[in-house]
């Protein structure tokens, strides 16, 4: 894009002033003393460079172009006057940059090209014609020779220098890579321009117009030459594009490993490359750092999964295994052959300035820049962000970390720029918008029956844990032990409810291992659902439900590993919300293990931190296969015993437990002396929706009416299928008058359940109603009642709507009180 004049540097805008100004002048000069001496052969020359500077080419990685009306100034500087030769050059320069241009040029850039020529024609000319000691004035190759090089400087020095201020580019690149290559041209120009003078002096100026095909010839060669050069650069585009993209594939492959680093690598890209600019770094230097903070942690992929996701501290094996990832990042990307230092900042990027660092134990300026950078941007970063052993600290308070080590892990000059600038680098990270496509991982592939080798086997011995634990570290502790265990397996096999089981658990773990609360998740549909909670921050264990593989007791789960003083905060179900924030500091949390897999966790919490100890864990994994048993066992019976009262379609009470709730009820309202109302249900138009739309479709009508009359009951209402499409509605503390509205409201759910389902109101309900104890004493009288006032209902709209369509006008329910 072609710089505005506002926008180039006060350096640049003097500089091309100055050598306007000083253009302007001498063209003045030039003009102000003409006096042409032959006018036709002027305007030869002028027209036929006019044409030449028509015939133009594109310099490369720069905003210019070059032409080859050179060879007629040199022929006007031999043979025309001053104003003459000026005219030719700076109406050759006019049309050089005017003619067919891809991007219409800024006046002042017109004004300086225009300016420039005409000093580049003054000094050529006076070279020429100046009485130069040991140079004969009849020696015109010579001179001629002398006056090229001249011209050729002075015409690409001037513009590469301006080019160089307003781009940020260096002047003597500039004007090596684009103009230099140009200079034997110029040379041969004045051989050609001699030629003519000689020729025109013995025969007549128009020998001269030999001069086209010359300049075609000229014209060609420019193109020929600078269209290698854009292959060149084009090449060397695409193997830096094929670079960037190998390095965006392998920063894809570490967030494949460990998904904390998806925003994490190019946030920490943005600081750095900012760091660089601020310290001045070289372009190398530069673009091996925007690389490295991509591939950093490409080491990772050596690293086993389950510890780079553990969401609590590592031990000192596990440390053992990170520490190896800057040096195998370092020796896969020395396969790629950089073209810049990538490797030495990947394999140094976690030293420490004072030499505590890791895996060579470098110290102060032995680091590398590049690595000094990463370590401090990589480190804020991760104390701003959120992990899965803690949460994200306030950016202010991760900057005061990175400060209070400055000297110590960090170099103080990086740290320096850093707290200088964090606020405003935090702005562009976040003002940065990127693609966030994730890999298919999750992908479910449905081809391929067994792998060759067959699959693995299972070995019964395998089931056991075989962690190895110091001995006990007394007598006492031992016996107090096998009399715990010998307790808690007397008292898990005297019940098969849930609730009691873990209970149970909760009361006699609690002598052995202190606690401040206690939550045993359940795993249900791939998410740990607490089944029990007790002790503090009851309410907040109990709300969360905890993907499998995320937070504490989710990476406990996925994994089947127990975690020794977590932190309880990382929980899944409330770490991205700051409303929600446990007081406890400690966890500990081990996989309940059933026949077929994971059945739950066991997490025990503390208050203090780092509160449990080796001996708490070694206890909880002596008990976790029994706890473990008696958790499945009990969630079976709940199975059973839910598929013995449920109805499996609508998951309402079916008629079984309908029957114990309604003289649960009765014995209740006796005894309290409340109203109790019975209402009897059915569906009118339903076997209609059968014979029209299948039996699928009359399922999702009833799990739809079910829905919502659960919606519609309060609290300590009581709904039940009875079977086929009959439902029954016990409402305890509710007047006649009030049951008139509920049944208008059963009518419109009916209704809206077949509007939901077929798109028309195919649907209406009947409804009868029976009163404790006006309508009956027991419970077979008051469904007898409901269900015969029922039927009349049905009755008398069926009268009242003689002659009408069911399946076209759906019937509102008659109300019949007695």
């Amino acid at each position: 894009m072609e710089p505005k004049y506002s926008a180039i540097p006060v350096n640049a805008k003097i500089y091309v002033g100055a050598v306007s100004t000083v253009g302007a002048l001498v063209t003045l000069f030039a003009l102000s003393h003409w006096s042409p001496q032959n006018l036709t052969r002027a305007l030869c020359f002028l027209l036929v460079s006019a044409i030449a500077s028509a015939l133009k080419v594109t310099l490369p990685t720069i905003t210019g172009t070059m032409s080859v009306n050179f060879l007629f100034i040199l022929i006007g500087i031999a043979e025309l006057d001053f104003p003459s030769t000026l005219i030719i050059g700076c109406t050759g320069s006019l049309i050089q940059c005017l003619w067919k241009s891809k991007t219409k040029p800024k006046p002042f850039q017109v004004i300086f090209n225009t300016g420039a020529m005409a000093v580049s024609v003054a000094v050529s000319y006076y070279v020429y014609h100046a009485n130069i000691a040991g140079l004969p004035n009849d020696a015109n190759p010579l001179r001629l020779g002398v006056t090229a090089c001249m011209f050729f400087l002075m015409n690409t020095i001037p513009v590469a220098a301006a080019i160089g201020m307003t781009e940020h580019k260096s002047l003597t690149r500039i004007w090596y890579d684009c103009y230099f290559w140009c200079f034997p041209y110029y040379l041969g120009g004045a051989s050609i321009a001699w030629i003519l003078s000689v020729l025109s002096r013995q025969t007549h100026w128009h020998a001269s117009l030999v001069l086209i095909p010359v300049i075609y010839f000229i014209y060609r060669s420019y193109r020929t030459y600078l269209g290698r050069l854009e292959d060149e650069k084009v090449h060397v585009e695409e193997m830096a594009a094929l670079h960037l993209r190998t390095i965006e594939a392998l920063a894809l492959a570490i967030e494949a490993k460990d998904h904390t680093t998806h925003d994490h690598l190019r946030r920490v890209r943005i600081y750095a490359m900012e760091i660089a600019k601020d310290l001045g770094l070289s372009a190398g230097d530069m673009q091996a750092l925007r690389a490295a903070a991509l591939l950093h942690d490409i080491g990772k992929l050596a690293v086993p999964e389950q510890i780079i996701s553990k969401p609590g501290k590592l031990t000192p094996e596990e440390f053992e295994k990170i520490k190896i990832h800057p040096v195998v990042g370092a020796e896969i990307l020395e396969r790629v052959q950089f073209p810049y230092p990538v490797v030495p900042i990947v394999r140094a990027h976690h030293e420490k300035w004072d030499g505590s660092g890791y895996p060579l134990g470098l110290k102060g300026e032995e680091i590398p820049m590049g690595a000094r950078i990463l370590a401090v941007v990589d480190c804020l970063d991760a104390l701003a962000s959120n992990r899965q052993y803690r949460r994200a600290m306030p950016l202010d308070r991760a900057m005061e970390i990175i400060a209070a080590d400055s000297g110590k892990s960090f170099d103080p000059k990086v740290v320096e720029v850093l707290a200088r600038r964090y606020v405003e680098l935090e702005q562009m990270a976040q003002a940065q918008t990127w693609e966030k496509k994730r890999l298919s991982t999750n992908l479910k592939i449905e081809k391929g029956v067994a792998p060759a080798a067959g699959f693995e086997q299972p070995n019964p011995q395998l089931n056991g844990h075989n962690d190895a634990f110091d001995p006990l570290s007394s007598i006492a502790a031992a016996r107090q032990e096998v009399q715990m265990l010998f307790e808690l397996t007397q008292d898990l096999g005297n019940s098969l409810s849930l609730n009691e089981t873990l209970s149970v658990v909760s009361v006699r773990l609690k002598r052995l291992v202190p606690y401040d609360s206690i939550a045993v998740y359940v795993v249900r549909d791939q998410k740990l659902v607490p089944e029990y909670v007790n002790g503090e921050n009851f309410r907040l264990f109990s709300s969360l439900e905890i993907p499998v593989g995320e937070g504490l007791s989710g990476w406990v789960a996925q994994n089947r590993k127990p975690i020794l003083n977590g932190n309880p905060s990382v929980e899944a179900g409330y770490m991205g919300d700051p409303g929600k924030f446990s007081t406890l500091r400690s966890a500990l949390a081990v996989p309940l293990e059933g026949l077929n897999g994971a059945v739950g966790v066991l997490a025990l919490y503390r208050a203090e931190k780092d509160a449990f100890t080796r001996d708490n864990l070694r206890i909880l994994l002596a008990i976790s296969s029994k706890v473990s048993l008696a958790v499945e066992n009990a969630l079976k019976y709940r199975l059973v015993e839910n598929s013995a009262t449920i109805d499996y379609l609508t998951n309402l009470p079916n008629a079984r437990s309908l029957f114990l709730r309604l003289d649960s009820e009765l014995a209740r309202c006796r005894r309290m002396n409340i109203p109790l109302a019975v209402l009897v249900c059915d569906l009118d138009g339903f076997k209609q929706v059968n014979d029209s739309f299948g039996h699928l479709a009359g399922n999702k009508v009833l799990s739809s009416v079910a829905n919502g009359l659960k919606e519609n009951c309060r609290e300590y209402d009581y709904v039940a299928r009875m079977g086929g499409d009959e439902f029954v509605l016990l409402l305890p503390h509710i007047t006649p008058e009030s049951v008139d509205e509920r049944i208008s409201d059963l009518v419109r759910i009916a209704a809206e359940a077949g509007e939901t389902v077929q798109g028309k109101r195919l649907l209406s309900m009947s409804v009868g109603e029976a009163f404790f104890p006006m309508d009956g004493d027991n419970a077979e009288e008051l469904l007898a009642t409901a269900d015969r006032r029922m039927y009349k209902s049905k009755q008398q709209q069926k009268m009242r709507h003689t002659g009408t369509s069911l399946l076209r006008q759906p019937p509102v329910a008659a109300l019949s009180v007695q």
